[in-house]
């Protein structure tokens, strides 16, 4: 019971320190800030013993039970009884707190808190009874589905109800059900049950195959100590505290505490490519008390206690104590092994081919003649190099930390779904207006002088001519479910239907994204933000990665003083160029060594050449660093030219990679030791082993921007090694030495402005007492449970100081294949494009020169913290003068750029421009003073570059455009730095690259490199956003149409709510006789090909001016959409009022029969004149209504003149509009209306096993060339020539009768003499 006794004694100090007397008194009054039940800051986990968890979950359940049952009591806390029920049970655990938030002293029996409060208790009684029922029955099963089968209808229905549109066709089912309703109940109901149905299906078969998955994962079996032995059971009855046994290449089935391996020295290697994308090996280490439960017999024996922290979600830290044998020993993330992401996919033998879609596009597409289903993949981290380890669960289930990460990525709405919202409030406004009128109409027309209306005194409440208010309150009542078909009922679900063929079909598996090395497609991870792609107007990209490769080779260095490296870089060479000079090629020296990660050319540090320096100390402090200052773990055999090197990041790699080439082999790691092979180092040639004790290690982070390595020599020697960023290197060196500081910081800007990535390296020597003394400092911050991170940073601090500076190193990262090209395109197509990044402003800018970010054409303004005024202030140390000059400054020069941008852009010819800002600047420029003038620069800057800036300066910069100017905004990046700045966007877009998985994870898209982006956007996204538009727009056409001609008719029946259609005219208009067209439209509708969507990208500023869906656009399709009511209403009216020969006369019925056909064809007709491109799905039978009335000639004068009528005013705008006022893509199409699109339809991208003998001569039948009909009209393929081109190709095809015919008539034509 030590959860209850660690309440009960704070509830005894908190009582001896409040009021007195609260046993013997009890007030009528609930205050906040009495005593609570407190959930346990940490958990305690007995290990091998289940009966023991038991009890503490116990008490977990019923600490939840009984705060949900006290809070019920707690509304009756004045009444009598419940006095008598706390003064009897003050021994019982403290009362519980009272439903917030109430104020001091306020009753909470008082009647205007009760239906509040009793809200809000229910609500948390509820929330608690759940958690209890569930924790201690789920254990170790996991569930990623959204519904189960007793929430999935009620929960379904609530999501579905959310929209506005769906909650507004309820609301109108609900009053056609009334007797003021004028149509049947089924008019509204069908439609709406029928779009719900087809939303709840979606949403069940998406919710099916995520149960399937968990059921597949829940079931897969693990080895659990059961006694003394191990006993196979599924992961689903796994539970804390019990012991496992995972074997090389398993996958771990919950969150395990690391207690022996069978490697030597308790070490384990784990891959996690599935958790962060990393490939390389990561080494986990177990406590040496618990090295020897490796066994069955021995791990029975282990009884530790884990004291660990509160379930969370946080993947890279772990705070617990492990007690055993009265030994409190503390954890590490090093010591746990996570819960893997297992993904069940169903696999199916399939040969993928590249194929062309119904938009002339090579997409991938799988050919299913075999479809094996039932094999299960999963992938995730697992466990390598290793035979098998033994841990003890931790967390379970649903409390694990990739579960409680696995949360969707934040829900975003696109920009064109905000203005239709708008657009439906415009067209409930209409519904409003048009209501009003027939209800003050009604209202005015009701008399008794229309005797034959029979308004007699017991007439209904709604056309009783005493009562004219009521008539008008129900008449607009009636109205409502009259005119409700003005609100599209089936747009929504027809624009998610598009919008996710879209992104499966089309983007995900176009080939122009497939990148072919990597084996990579595209990946829309959401269908929500299409058309959003296409009027991007604003990127954000990281450098590292996304505009460069992230494969690091050492490059360059400077040791002591002295530049080393004789190579020059890619951006040197562009420099050159455009300053008008030509760099020659670098001379190679004989012998140069290239190895993966290492690039480097200088014979003074080769073979040991290094001793003949005038600095060999040095060399041999910087060469020493590179080989102990790292986290890298060595693969494969102990030699130079076989190892591998597994690093958490490529430079880690590329620093090992050159102490080896440079002769210090780092060939072997243990958990205390590191082994170096050093040559040359007493004296040329002579080789020897050094084994270097690892003291402590100081941890990378994107704060601490730093590495540090306590090592101890064998001879004693106790050094710290620390590698980082300058500028926080530079920070913690020892006083003195300033010419050795001002050298080396030359060359960081020379290795800077090459485009090189730089660190800093150095070193401090300890003494043994005054480690002790810190080692028990930091022993006790790794110890403390709670700011474990907080207090061990404040602890480095104290270690990393009083530096020596040894040199820096230069790895060269160079660009991706095709960066200069898209930007430039991108560019054209009215995208400005800034770069955030955390290099230098020199290598930021000369990046931003290669890509074409930048030219010198342009004006540069730089606002840099690297000022004299502001390094004399960092000089005196002054942090508040620091703040006060940097923050001038900036104002400053903010306030100067300003007024000289104005002064460019008043001119005709002025230059581009072009900011350029750092970090410590950006810190002050994003100050809610000076933002303004921030952002007012910055947009009238062609390109922004931000260097040396955090991932939270990122997000602050995408956040500053996007709600300060409104404009939207793409941010790209492949690393965990760039996920704010990812989620900052209204679109994220992943770079699936070497730096793992975090990006793409919280993208919206992902793809393979950079340049794809320009397909993505200028392509794709431009698509989008033409083809919605159009369905937009189209769905308020047909809709305003429609309900108009019911309003005409109404004038004519003195708006007593008659409806002209039939219920299921008006139920169907949406959901049958126009539903499909619509989404063929929204699916392949095509103003120019991709080809020319790239190479005219000004197409794209369209998309940026909104042009499609401007208030103009809308209003010139309501005023069509009046016209052409008033044509369908009164023409067929019209032309129906005469009687026929026969006697006959058109009734009600058939006049609005007739015009509910000439609507429908005309409004899909006009969807035809919409159309940039027919396919084969556009030809739907349009017709469906047959009635008598077809006998007679009128029908077909007016089902022939009416449609005509109405749409040649169309006709002619549209003839006027593409004469006179083109839009960009119309005059694209007319200089290329002569050329046939090409399409490479042949290509193919075989991927699976080859074709069968009948299969591959069926495939190449399929693309054999078909001869134009000169007989059929264009639109038609001939079925003759297959015998003839199959000859061609090697393919036996049967002959067929119009073949010979064909071939015979070719041959007679071929005879007659050529025309003069």
């Amino acid at each position: 019971m030590r959860g209850w006794e660690k309440v009960g004694s704070s509830r005894s100090n908190l009582d001896r320190a409040g009021s007195t007397a609260t046993t013997n008194r009890i007030t009528s009054t609930v205050r906040l800030g009495r005593v609570e039940p407190q959930a346990p800051g940490h958990r305690t986990i007995f290990c091998n013993d289940r009966e023991a968890n038991f009890l503490v979950r116990f008490k977990v359940l019923s600490f939840h039970l009984y705060k949900s049952l006290a809070l019920l009591c707690l509304l009756y806390a004045d009444s009598e009884d419940s006095a008598k029920f706390q003064a009897g049970h003050n021994a019982s655990p403290p009362p519980p707190p009272p439903p917030p938030p109430l104020e001091e002293g306020e009753s909470c029996w008082k009647e205007s808190h009760v239906p509040r409060a009793w809200l809000r208790v229910l609500r948390d009684v509820v929330k608690r009874l759940i958690f209890s029922l569930t924790s201690g029955v789920r254990g170790n099963s996991i569930s990623t589905t959204k519904y189960n089968v007793l929430t999935f209808l009620p929960k379904g229905l609530f999501e579905q109800f959310r929209r506005v549109a769906n909650l507004y066709f309820l609301t109108i089912s609900i009053l056609s059900t009334t007797p003021i309703s004028p149509v049947s109940p089924i008019t509204n109901v069908a439609p709406l049950s029928l779009v719900l149905l087809v939303s709840l299906i979606k949403e069940a078969f998406e919710d099916w195959k995520r149960f399937q998955n968990d059921m597949a994962i829940n079931n897969a079996s693990i080895d659990v100590l059961q006694g003394h032995k191990w006993v196979e059971i599924p992961w689903r009855k796994l539970q804390v505290g019990d012991i496992v046994k995972v074997k090389q290449d398993g996958f771990f089935p919950a969150d395990l505490l690391f207690l022996a391996s069978t490697n030597p020295d308790g070490v384990c290697y784990i891959e996690t490519a599935n958790l962060d994308g990393e490939t390389n090996l990561k080494i986990r280490k177990a406590l040496e008390k618990t090295w020897d439960y490796l066994t069955p017999d021995k791990a029975s024996e282990f009884k530790g206690e884990i004291q660990c922290e509160q379930p969370n979600n946080s993947l890279y830290t772990f705070t617990g104590n492990l007690i055993i044998q009265k030994q409190t020993i503390p954890l590490t993330p090093n010591q746990v092994l996570l819960r893997d992401f297992v993904l069940s996919v169903m696999l199916e033998k399939r040969i993928p081919r590249a194929s062309e879609d119904c938009n002339g596009e090579m997409v991938l597409g799988p050919d299913d003649r075999e479809t094996s289903i039932g094999h299960i993949l999963e992938v995730g981290c697992s466990l390598r190099n290793t035979e098998y380890i033994v841990g003890a669960v931790i967390f379970t289930g649903q409390e694990t930390k990739v579960m409680m990460n696995s949360m969707n990525v934040p829900s975003k709405r696109s920009t064109l779904e905000r203005k239709l919202d708008k657009l439906i409030l415009t067209l409930f406004g209409a519904l409003f207006l048009m209501c009003l009128i027939g209800a003050i109409g009604s209202a005015i027309f009701i008399n008794r002088k229309y005797f034959y209306l029979g308004l007699t005194a017991d007439v209904e409440d709604q056309f009783n001519p005493d009562n004219r208010f009521l008539v008008f309150i129900l008449t607009f009542l009636t109205l409502i479910t009259l005119y409700s078909t003005i609100i599209p009922i089936s747009l929504y679900v027809s624009i998610e239907m598009i919008k996710f063929i879209q992104s499966t079909q089309f983007i995900n598996k176009d080939l122009h994204m497939y990148h072919v090395e990597t084996n990579t497609p595209a990946s829309a991870r959401t269908s929500n933000l299409n058309e959003e792609l296409g009027q991007v107007e604003y990127i954000f990209s990281d450098k590292t990665g996304t505009l460069t490769r992230n494969l690091m080779e050492f490059f360059k260095c400077s040791i002591g003083g002295e530049v080393y490296g004789t190579g020059i870089t890619e951006i040197e060479r562009g420099a050159a160029q455009r300053n008008g000079g030509n760099v020659g090629k670098a001379q190679k020296s004989p012998g140069l060594v290239h190895e993966k990660g290492f690039n480097f050319d200088d014979a003074r540090l080769m073979c040991g050449a290094w001793r003949n320096e005038p600095n060999p100390d040095t060399c041999k402090e910087f060469f020493r660093c590179l080989a102990i200052c790292h986290t890298v773990l060595p693969e494969g055999e102990e030699s130079p030219e076989k190892i591998a090197y597994q690093a958490a990041s490529p430079d880690e790699a590329a620093l090992v990679t050159a102490a080896k080439i440079f002769g210090f082999f780092f060939y072997r790691r243990t958990p205390t030791m590191i082994h170096v092979c050093e040559s040359h180092v007493e004296k040329m040639g002579k080789v020897e082993d050094m084994s270097y004790e690892i003291l402590n290690v100081l941890e990378f982070n994107s704060t601490r921007k730093r590495q540090s390595v306590v090592c101890r020599y064998p001879n004693g020697r106790i050094v710290l090694y620390c590698k980082g960023a300058d500028t926080v290197i530079y920070e913690r060196l020892a006083d003195g030495g300033n010419e050795l500081k001002n050298i080396t910081r030359e060359h960081l800007e020379q290795f800077g402005s090459a485009g090189l990535r730089t660190l800093c390296l150095a070193y401090r020597d300890l003494s043994s007492s005054s480690y002790e003394s810190w080692n028990e400092k930091f022993i006790q911050a790794k110890s403390s449970l709670r700011d474990r991170e907080k207090k061990l940073d404040e602890v480095a601090e104290l270690i990393e100081k009083d530096l020596t500076l040894i040199g820096c190193t230069a790895i060269e990262d160079k660009l991706q294949e095709g960066v200069p090209s898209c930007i430039e395109t991108l560019s054209r197509a009215g995208i400005k494009i800034w770069v955030l990044t955390g290099d230098k402003m020199e290598t930021a800018i000369n990046i931003a020169y290669a890509c074409s970010l930048i030219n010198n054409d342009m004006k540069q303004f730089i606002i840099s913290s690297e000022s004299n005024e502001i390094r004399e202030a960092e000089n005196r140390g002054d942090q508040v003068e620091v703040a006060r000059i940097i923050k001038d400054s900036v104002r400053k020069e903010l306030k100067k750029y300003l007024e000289e941008a104005q002064q460019y852009l008043r001119t005709v010819s002025g230059p581009k421009l072009a900011l350029l800002i750092d970090g410590k600047c950006l810190m002050y420029a994003l100050d809610p003073t000076l933002r303004g003038m921030l952002l007012n620069l910055s947009l009238n800057c062609t390109s922004v570059v931000c260097c040396r800036v955090s991932p939270l300066q990122k997000a602050q910069v995408t956040s500053l455009v996007k709600k300060g100017a409104r404009k939207i905004t793409l941010s790209i990046g492949d690393g965990a730095n760039d996920v704010s700045m990812i989620q900052a966007a209204h679109v994220g877009v992943g770079i699936s690259g070497l730096e793992g998985m975090q990006a793409v994870m919280a993208s919206d898209f992902a793809i393979a490199q950079f340049r794809f982006l320009s397909d993505l956007l200028l392509v794709h996204g431009r698509w989008s956003y033409h083809r919605i538009c159009k369905v937009i727009t189209y769905f308020f056409y047909k809709n305003l149409t429609f309900t108009l001609t019911q309003f005409w008719f109404n004038f004519q029946t003195g708006f007593s709510g008659q409806r002209f259609y039939d219920d299921w005219f008006q139920s169907l208009y949406n959901v049958i006789f126009t539903a499909l067209p619509v989404v063929i439209l929204g699916l392949f509708d095509k103003d120019v090909s991709a080809k020319l969507s790239k190479k005219y990208p000004e197409l794209y500023k369209e998309g940026i001016r909104n042009a499609f869906f401007k208030k103009r656009v809308v209003g010139i399709w309501a005023f069509f959409s009046f016209h052409q009511s008033l044509v369908f209403y009164f023409f067929v009216s019209t032309s129906s009022s005469s009687s026929q020969k026969s006697g006959k006369m058109f009734g009600h019925w058939d006049v609005s029969t007739m015009a509910f056909t000439c609507a429908v064809v005309t409004v899909n007709l006009r969807l035809l004149l919409m159309c940039n491109s027919i396919t084969k799905w556009h030809y739907n039978n349009e017709f469906f209504t047959i009635y008598v009335l077809m006998s007679t000639i009128c029908f077909y004068l007016t089902f022939l003149l009416v449609p005509i009528a109405a749409l040649f005013g169309d006709f002619i705008f549209q003839g006027v509009q593409r004469w006179f006022f083109p839009y960009d893509y119309q005059i694209v199409q007319e200089i290329h209306r002569h050329e046939p699109e090409h399409s490479s339809s042949m290509q193919l991208l075989e991927m699976g096993p080859p074709l069968s003998p009948d299969e591959a001569r069926s495939y190449a039948i399929a693309q054999l060339p078909r001869e134009k009909s000169r007989h059929t009209g264009f639109a038609f393929d001939s079925p003759g020539y297959e015998s003839f081109f199959a000859s061609q190709a090697g393919v036996y095809v049967p002959q067929k009768a119009w073949d010979v015919a064909r071939r015979a008539s070719m041959r007679s034509r071929s005879k007659l003499p050529p025309k003069s």
